[in-house]
């Protein structure tokens, strides 16, 4: 195959099809459903709701991360997976802004969230005993000078600051670059490299002390050092795997179908299979440390998730989270057609959900397990994001034409 005949001008021209614009009634649909739900179940039960809640906001904040990173990844690698999935990294990120303003409501009900910031902490945790009780007044005064009100919100200003900023100048500069007229590689280019690798440090300080403020915190006895790690890698994943549901969506139609070859989606299946052994990696590392370790602190976070009405969920992790997914991704033929890729890349983000909520809903359900508000708050957090994920989409080319590596990428695997 040869890319001589693409006019760049008529790929920046281009714009998703009415058939993926029609994703936008969808989005609002799911959204309506979801949002109607999670009302429904504030008015039963407000406390499960802002647990809910979190979830559903952690889980669309990791896309909208994940795709952050992968872009600067992909500006220092370089990479046909990259430049056939930019626009797509470049639409989520835009969604920053969303995450800003759905993060106000966890500002505001610190209180019922996080024990640390209760004037009484076994109100946010009523099922704890009285020695876990005593345990957990211990942790939050030794913790103080971290866990406090303004300290927390200094922190999360500080993230978004760093979030928005570097989503702000890489959206800016690819306008530019489309806007401009086609150049050889050099400073016009060089320029995002220089950015993406100062901006994947801070991306990794960041998500790792958010990890630990935003979900560690809900249980202050607890402490991992490798817990952000967990959660740049389950990013990763499930930025991956939304990416290619959307690719698999978009390459049916011009001009992706003229640009994206099963070699691009050969590639994205190859990077998701690395992530679902990084965070499987990942994962048995803590556990294994933990668990040797044998600390009274640390212990108590697993046996919680390891017995009772948790454990087939977890089983259900272990299976479904990188078993099946690990097994089916070794298949070269199923990474290169994109249907059956989409199929497991939506099995991984189900799978993504289950994962949190295994993470966060053991400190408040001790004997119940994954509620239906969750998957509520996924969906209504979700419809909105999505909504503003294809109005996105559909406000630049579906394509970097004018980026000075597209042919080569285009050329990727062809003949």
């Amino acid at each position: 195959m040869t890319t001589d005949h693409f006019d760049s001008a008529a790929l920046l021209r281009a714009r998703p099809t009415e058939g993926f614009a029609a994703l936008r009634s969808r989005a609002v649909i799911l959204g309506a459903i979801g949002i109607v739900g999670l009302a429904a179940g504030w008015m039963v039960d407000g406390q499960t709701f802002w647990q809910s809640y979190l979830i559903g906001y952690i889980f669309w904040l990791g896309i909208t991360l994940g795709s952050l990173a992968l872009l600067m990844v992909q500006y220092l690698s370089g990479g046909a997976w990259g430049m056939v999935s930019r626009r797509i990294f470049e639409a989520s990120t835009r969604n920053i802004w969303l995450m800003l303003l759905l993060f106000l409501p966890i500002a505001w009900k610190l209180p019922s969230i996080y024990a640390w910031a209760a004037a009484d902490p076994t109100t946010v945790l009523p099922q704890a005993t009285a020695e876990e009780a005593t345990a957990l007044r211990h942790a939050i005064e030794l913790k103080a000078a971290y866990l406090n009100k303004s300290f927390f919100y200094l922190r999360a200003v500080l993230f978004f600051v760093i979030w928005g900023g570097l989503t702000f100048v890489l959206n800016r500069w690819s306008k530019e670059q489309d806007d401009s007229a086609p150049r050889r590689p050099g400073p016009t280019d060089r320029r995002f490299r220089v950015l993406s690798g100062p901006g994947l440090v801070l991306y990794m300080l960041t998500v790792t002390l958010m990890a630990v403020d935003w979900i560690m915190s809900l249980q202050p006895q607890f402490y991992s050092t490798i817990f952000g790690i967990l959660f740049v890698g389950g990013q990763g994943l499930a930025t991956l795997a939304f990416t290619i549901l959307v690719l698999s969506r978009l390459s049916r139609d011009k001009p992706l179908s003229d640009v994206i070859q099963a070699d691009h989606f050969h590639d994205l299946g190859k990077l998701m299979l690395a992530f679902v052994m990084l965070w499987a990696y990942f994962n048995i590392s803590q556990l294994l440390i933990i668990w040797s370790a044998n600390l009274p602190e640390e212990i108590p976070w697993y046996m919680a998730r390891l017995k009772g009405t948790w454990m087939p969920v977890a089983v259900l992790i272990l299976l479904g989270h990188f078993a099946l997914p690990f097994s089916l991704l070794l298949s070269r033929d199923l990474k290169r057609h994109p249907s059956l890729l989409a199929i497991v890349a939506a099995f991984v983000l189900v799978m993504r959900v289950v994962d949190l909520t295994w993470n966060i809903g053991p400190i408040f359900r001790e004997h119940s397990t994954i509620h239906w508000m969750d998957f509520a708050a996924v969906a209504g957090i979700g419809g909105v994001w999505l909504f503003l994920f294809v109005n996105n989409l559909a406000g630049r080319a579906l394509v970097p034409a004018h980026d000075p590596y597209f042919t080569e990428a285009v050329a990727h695997g062809g003949h």
